[in-house]
Protein backbone atom coordinates (compact mmCIF):
# COMPACT_ATOMS: atom_id res chain seq x y z
CA UNK A 1 0.00 0.00 0.00
CA UNK A 2 1.50 3.31 -1.04
CA UNK A 3 0.82 6.63 1.25
CA UNK A 4 2.40 10.01 1.46
CA UNK A 5 5.34 10.14 3.26
CA UNK A 6 3.76 12.72 5.78
CA UNK A 7 0.22 10.34 6.06
CA UNK A 8 -0.58 9.46 9.89
CA UNK A 9 0.89 5.83 9.40
CA UNK A 10 4.03 6.69 7.89
CA UNK A 11 4.80 9.50 10.82
CA UNK A 12 3.68 6.71 13.33
CA UNK A 13 6.87 4.87 11.60
CA UNK A 14 9.40 7.66 12.15
CA UNK A 15 8.86 7.37 15.63
CA UNK A 16 9.24 3.78 15.82
CA UNK A 17 12.31 4.49 14.01
CA UNK A 18 13.44 6.80 17.48
CA UNK A 19 12.45 4.38 19.69
CA UNK A 20 14.06 1.70 17.84
CA UNK A 21 17.18 2.80 17.50
CA UNK A 22 17.51 4.04 20.65
CA UNK A 23 16.86 0.12 21.92
CA UNK A 24 19.45 -1.65 19.98
CA UNK A 25 21.88 0.58 20.82
CA UNK A 26 21.50 -0.12 24.53
CA UNK A 27 24.01 -2.32 26.21
CA UNK A 28 21.85 -3.23 28.69
CA UNK A 29 19.24 -6.05 28.52
CA UNK A 30 16.60 -4.88 30.49
CA UNK A 31 16.41 -1.03 28.88
CA UNK A 32 16.60 -2.74 25.33
CA UNK A 33 13.44 -4.51 26.16
CA UNK A 34 11.50 -1.66 27.31
CA UNK A 35 12.14 0.47 24.17
CA UNK A 36 11.24 -2.83 21.84
CA UNK A 37 8.17 -2.90 23.53
CA UNK A 38 7.69 0.89 23.14
CA UNK A 39 8.38 0.49 19.65
CA UNK A 40 6.14 -2.39 18.90
CA UNK A 41 3.27 -0.53 20.63
CA UNK A 42 3.84 2.21 17.99
CA UNK A 43 3.73 0.13 15.26
CA UNK A 44 0.40 -1.74 15.78
CA UNK A 45 -1.33 1.70 14.65
CA UNK A 46 1.33 2.32 11.90
CA UNK A 47 0.37 -1.37 10.66
CA UNK A 48 -3.19 -1.23 10.44
CA UNK A 49 -3.01 2.21 9.09
CA UNK A 50 -0.62 0.35 6.13
CA UNK A 51 -3.50 -2.47 5.34
CA UNK A 52 -0.88 -5.09 7.24
CA UNK A 53 -3.29 -6.65 9.52
CA UNK A 54 -0.73 -9.42 10.49
CA UNK A 55 2.02 -6.80 10.81
CA UNK A 56 -0.15 -5.22 13.25
CA UNK A 57 -1.02 -8.12 15.28
CA UNK A 58 2.45 -9.20 15.80
CA UNK A 59 3.47 -6.08 17.05
CA UNK A 60 0.99 -5.99 19.25
CA UNK A 61 1.78 -9.17 20.51
CA UNK A 62 5.84 -8.32 20.67
CA UNK A 63 4.96 -5.92 23.00
CA UNK A 64 3.17 -7.33 25.35
CA UNK A 65 5.52 -10.48 25.65
CA UNK A 66 8.63 -8.16 25.44
CA UNK A 67 7.37 -6.46 28.57
CA UNK A 68 6.31 -9.89 30.19
CA UNK A 69 9.83 -11.23 29.55
CA UNK A 70 10.89 -7.97 31.42
CA UNK A 71 9.72 -9.96 34.87
CA UNK A 72 9.57 -13.44 34.19
CA UNK A 73 11.14 -16.02 32.07
CA UNK A 74 8.83 -19.22 32.04
CA UNK A 75 8.93 -21.41 29.25
CA UNK A 76 5.37 -21.67 28.95
CA UNK A 77 5.19 -18.26 28.47
CA UNK A 78 7.19 -18.77 25.27
CA UNK A 79 5.31 -21.16 24.06
CA UNK A 80 2.12 -19.32 24.84
CA UNK A 81 3.88 -15.60 22.70
CA UNK A 82 4.47 -18.00 19.58
CA UNK A 83 1.18 -19.80 19.87
CA UNK A 84 -0.18 -16.33 19.28
CA UNK A 85 1.85 -15.52 16.62
CA UNK A 86 1.28 -18.81 14.59
CA UNK A 87 -2.83 -17.75 15.54
CA UNK A 88 -2.07 -14.10 13.97
CA UNK A 89 -0.41 -15.37 10.82
CA UNK A 90 -3.22 -17.90 10.58
CA UNK A 91 -5.69 -15.28 11.26
CA UNK A 92 -4.22 -11.68 9.04
CA UNK A 93 -1.41 -13.44 6.59
CA UNK A 94 -2.93 -14.13 2.79
CA UNK A 95 0.35 -14.62 0.91
CA UNK A 96 3.84 -15.97 1.87
CA UNK A 97 5.37 -12.69 3.24
CA UNK A 98 2.51 -12.36 5.12
CA UNK A 99 4.40 -15.01 7.15
CA UNK A 100 7.59 -13.19 7.42
CA UNK A 101 6.18 -11.20 10.97
CA UNK A 102 5.17 -14.20 11.98
CA UNK A 103 8.65 -16.21 11.75
CA UNK A 104 10.46 -13.15 12.47
CA UNK A 105 8.54 -12.81 15.96
CA UNK A 106 8.55 -16.31 16.72
CA UNK A 107 12.73 -16.53 16.29
CA UNK A 108 12.81 -13.00 19.04
CA UNK A 109 10.47 -14.81 21.12
CA UNK A 110 12.32 -17.25 21.86
CA UNK A 111 15.21 -14.80 22.54
CA UNK A 112 13.72 -12.84 24.58
CA UNK A 113 12.48 -15.41 26.66
CA UNK A 114 15.79 -18.03 26.78
CA UNK A 115 18.65 -15.90 25.62
CA UNK A 116 20.15 -12.88 26.80
CA UNK A 117 23.64 -10.76 25.68
CA UNK A 118 24.71 -12.41 22.17
CA UNK A 119 22.86 -15.15 21.56
CA UNK A 120 19.72 -12.45 22.36
CA UNK A 121 20.89 -10.05 19.95
CA UNK A 122 22.10 -12.19 16.83
CA UNK A 123 18.29 -13.98 17.02
CA UNK A 124 17.14 -10.74 17.27
CA UNK A 125 18.81 -9.78 14.22
CA UNK A 126 17.41 -12.68 11.97
CA UNK A 127 14.42 -11.02 13.42
CA UNK A 128 15.03 -7.87 12.16
CA UNK A 129 16.21 -9.36 8.59
CA UNK A 130 12.31 -10.54 8.18
CA UNK A 131 10.66 -7.25 9.80
CA UNK A 132 13.10 -5.33 7.25
CA UNK A 133 11.51 -7.46 4.18
CA UNK A 134 7.97 -7.04 5.15
CA UNK A 135 8.13 -3.75 5.61
CA UNK A 136 9.67 -3.52 2.29
CA UNK A 137 7.13 -4.96 0.77
CA UNK A 138 4.70 -3.30 2.81
CA UNK A 139 5.53 0.36 2.07
CA UNK A 140 6.29 1.03 5.33
CA UNK A 141 9.05 3.97 4.97
CA UNK A 142 9.86 4.33 8.82
CA UNK A 143 9.74 0.49 9.18
CA UNK A 144 12.59 0.11 6.38
CA UNK A 145 14.79 2.87 7.90
CA UNK A 146 14.18 1.57 11.39
CA UNK A 147 15.06 -2.16 10.48
CA UNK A 148 18.10 -1.31 8.23
CA UNK A 149 19.23 0.91 11.03
CA UNK A 150 18.51 -1.69 13.67
CA UNK A 151 20.49 -4.30 11.72
CA UNK A 152 23.73 -1.96 12.07
CA UNK A 153 23.03 -0.42 15.41
CA UNK A 154 22.58 -4.37 17.01
CA UNK A 155 25.45 -5.41 14.64
CA UNK A 156 27.27 -2.59 16.45
CA UNK A 157 26.64 -3.43 19.66
CA UNK A 158 27.45 -7.09 19.74
CA UNK A 159 30.66 -6.08 18.64
CA UNK A 160 30.91 -3.52 21.26
CA UNK A 161 29.79 -6.15 24.08
CA UNK A 162 32.12 -8.62 22.25
CA UNK A 163 35.05 -5.92 22.61
CA UNK A 164 33.93 -5.67 26.07
CA UNK A 165 34.55 -9.74 27.20
CA UNK A 166 37.75 -9.40 25.45
CA UNK A 167 39.25 -10.67 22.25
CA UNK A 168 38.57 -14.21 22.90
CA UNK A 169 34.49 -13.26 23.77
CA UNK A 170 35.43 -15.05 27.22
CA UNK A 171 32.50 -15.06 29.50
CA UNK A 172 30.15 -14.45 26.98
CA UNK A 173 29.35 -17.71 25.86
CA UNK A 174 28.78 -18.90 29.84
CA UNK A 175 25.77 -15.94 29.83
CA UNK A 176 24.41 -16.59 26.62
CA UNK A 177 21.49 -19.00 27.67
CA UNK A 178 18.67 -18.84 30.32
CA UNK A 179 17.52 -22.09 32.09
CA UNK A 180 13.79 -21.51 32.32
CA UNK A 181 11.56 -23.43 34.52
Amino acid sequence: MTTSIFSPAQCLGYLAVVLGVAAFLQKSDRRQKILVASESLVHVPHFWLLGVPTAAANALTTAVRTSLSLRMRAAWLSVLFVALHICAGLCFAKTPSGWLTVIGSCVSTVAVFHTRGLTMRMMMLFSTGCWLVNNILSGSIGGVALESVIAIANATTMLRISFAHGKDGAGIKKASVVPVG
